[in-house]
C-alpha cells in the first residue's frame, strides 16, 4: 500500500488544507500500521489552546473531562474493538492474577508537528499511530476498514 491513502480520500477530505476544517483525512500508511490526524490545536496567543477533534470512524471521539483537567485519551470504536477482538483476543489478559497486555494487540501513540498556516494561524497537528503485531493482521485491517482509512465515513 502506498505511504498515504488519498486516492481513496473523501472529497471533502480536501478541506483539510484549511486551519478551521475537521472533516476526516486519509492515514498515512506505516510499514508496521498507520498514523491517522485526530486533534489540532489552536495557538491563540494568549488564551489557552483551543481543540478540534477530526471526524474520523476509527477512534471514540473524547466526550468527557476528567477531575484533573483535558484527557484525550484513545481508544477504538465499539466496533472496531470488536472486530480486533475476534481476531485476536481481548486487549488484556490475565495470568498469575494480574492484568496484562495481549502483545497480540495494536500499540497505539501520540505524535504531533507544529503547523503554521497561509493565514498566520498555528495549530499542533495530533496524530495517532498504530503499530500492529502481525502483517497478516495489518493486511485484514486495511482490507476492512479502507473507506474509514481513507478518510470516508462508511455509516
Amino acid at each position: 500500500m502506498d505511504g498515504n491513502l488519498q486516492g481513496l480520500a473523501s472529497p471533502l477530505s480536501e478541506l483539510a488544507h484549511q486551519p478551521g476544517c475537521v472533516n476526516a483525512v486519509p492515514a498515512i500508511a506505516r510499514p508496521d500500521g498507520f498514523g491517522l490526524l485526530v486533534l489540532r490545536a489552536f495557538h491563540n496567543e494568549p488564551d489557552p489552546p483551543a481543540y478540534a477533534w477530526i471526524d474520523q470512524r476509527i477512534f471514540r471521539t473524547p466526550d468527557r473531562l476528567t477531575r484533573h483537567g483535558m484527557f484525550f485519551g484513545v481508544a477504538f470504536r465499539p466496533e472496531i474493538m470488536s472486530w480486533l477482538i475476534e481476531r485476536l483476543g481481548r486487549p488484556s489478559e490475565a495470568g498469575d492474577g494480574k492484568a496484562r497486555r495481549n502483545p497480540q494487540w495494536p500499540i497505539t501513540s501520540w505524535s504531533s508537528e507544529p503547523r503554521h498556516w497561509e493565514d498566520d494561524t498555528r495549530t499542533t497537528e495530533w496524530s495517532v499511530d498504530v503499530a500492529f503485531s502481525s502483517a497478516e493482521t495489518l493486511r485484514a485491517f486495511r482490507t476492512h476498514w479502507s473507506a474509514r482509512l481513507a478518510g470516508r465515513i462508511d455509516g
